[in-house]
């Protein structure tokens, strides 16, 4: 077996996994921005990986296999990324977006749907007709469902009840703890580079406040659920799923992985899309599937997804 480096490359941080005959060790990273140059910053991070290991490795590192989030098709360079890797000794490489490799964790090479639900969202289906992905569109204009978005409609839900336009709600306090005086709310956050992963660690608060009773929360997480369900059903209709065809669908993500309120909510709404919907936990984490994309088969109709040199 060759040795291999895996990446997991998201907006908050990277994991890193080399995987030789007889050892495996787990390692953290910086983000991978996707405004910048992708394939340096994937080059850069293998780099210091194995400058970091210091010689305590099987072998030389044969193999590089990378999930990015929000990895657009113009950065998506195999070529370039190996001959940036080429001097670690690395002689093939595989790329490919995040939700490739988070329906691979959550399905392996099963047909279906999977929802990657953590700061962003992007749905991925892989059926007859082939590969739809939906969402995705980042938290300006999309990744409905996602921990951004739930932050966000908690924080709007907090400044309703301020105004009076909106029903009173335990996340008008959570929100004033957290951020100030609600009225620089806005401010604070504009002058915070941190502000998408700053707003949505406030999921976390709404979830604290469903579990209380906060029937305000206990919406938000219902919108949430129905989002995601809505994403999967129009990925399985656009990967040309029907009557009489099996689908698995699985998550990926801390969303769903760790709210047992949304995710309760999201099984039971996409139990009811057909009894030819079959809802399942994962079968791994994420680097599990970025794995899986240099073992891909090559008739899988995810191969075209996958971009090697």
């Amino acid at each position: 077996m060759a040795q291999r480096i895996l990446l997991d490359g998201g907006q908050t941080g990277t994991r890193l996994r080399v995987v030789g005959p007889t050892t495996s060790s787990d390692h953290d990273g910086a983000p991978i921005h996707t405004d910048r140059p992708v394939v340096a910053q994937i080059a850069t991070a293998a780099s210091e990986l194995i400058a970091g290991l210091d010689g305590s490795v099987d072998g030389p590192i044969d193999e590089l296999a990378a999930g990015v989030s929000g990895l657009t098709p113009e950065a998506t360079r195999p070529e370039e990324l190996l001959a940036a890797v080429s001097g670690l000794g690395i002689r093939s490489v595989a790329l490919a977006h995040d939700s490739v490799s988070a329906y691979l964790a959550a399905n392996r090479f099963d047909l279906g749907a999977v929802t990657a639900v953590g700061t962003g969202v992007v749905t991925l289906g892989v059926g007859p007709a082939g590969t739809a992905r939906v969402d995705g569109w980042g938290h300006l204009v999309g990744d409905a469902g996602s921990g951004y978005w739930i932050g966000r409609e908690g924080l709007d839900a907090a400044l309703r009840a301020f105004d009076g336009r909106g029903p009173a709600t335990v996340l008008e306090r959570s929100a004033t703890d957290e951020f100030g005086d609600l009225p620089e709310l806005y401010m604070v956050l504009q002058g915070d580079p941190d502000r998408v992963a700053r707003t949505a660690r406030f999921a976390r608060t709404v979830d604290e406040a469903a579990r209380s009773g906060d029937v305000v929360a206990i919406d938000i997480n219902h919108r949430a659920a129905a989002e995601l369900a809505g994403s999967v059903r129009a990925a399985l209709a656009r990967s040309g799923f029907g009557a009489d065809v099996p689908a698995r669908v699985s998550w990926m993500g801390k969303v769903l992985g760790r709210n047992e309120r949304i995710r309760e909510r999201f099984v039971d709404l996409m139990r009811s899309a057909g009894p030819d919907v079959t809802v399942a936990e994962p079968h791994g984490e994420p680097l599990d599937g970025v794995a899986l994309l240099l073992d891909l088969p090559a008739d899988h109709p995810l191969a075209g997804e996958v971009h090697r040199a």
